[in-house]
């Protein structure tokens, strides 16, 4: 995972610490939902990313690998890792709206969904 700050704090209804987002218990639900579409998206996007980043001299001589080494690659690897720690972060943000809703930490949350991958 690329390094990108934690979540806001969030809170719903009464749980959970002020000062970043706030939502009802009501309204959660649908907020998580339209986080992970978000998210199903930047997945989307980072394949893409992933295939400009691993683009290929179409020949081998002097322009092509010019091209490539100075700036297609270099150009690639930074929309990558942009768009990695955008999928990371939005990721992050969705565990913590979990979280929240349902009055766990964080970290809680986190062990959860990953039981929850390894179908435990």
């Amino acid at each position: 995972m690329s390094d990108v700050p934690p979540p806001a704090p969030i809170k719903v209804g009464s749980y959970g610490t002020a000062g970043g987002y706030q939502f009802s218990e009501e309204e959660v639900d649908s907020v998580i939902t339209q986080w992970e579409d978000l998210l199903a998206h930047l997945s989307d996007d980072l394949g893409k990313a992933q295939a400009i980043s691993d683009v290929k001299a179409p020949a081998d001589e002097f322009a092509s690998h010019d091209f490539i080494n100075k700036g297609s690659n270099p150009s690639g690897q930074t929309l990558l890792l942009q768009h990695q720690r955008m999928h990371d972060y939005v990721s992050n943000f969705i565990t913590a709206l979990k979280a929240a809703k349902n009055k766990i930490t964080y970290h809680e949350q986190e062990q959860r969904d990953a039981l929850n991958k390894t179908g435990a």
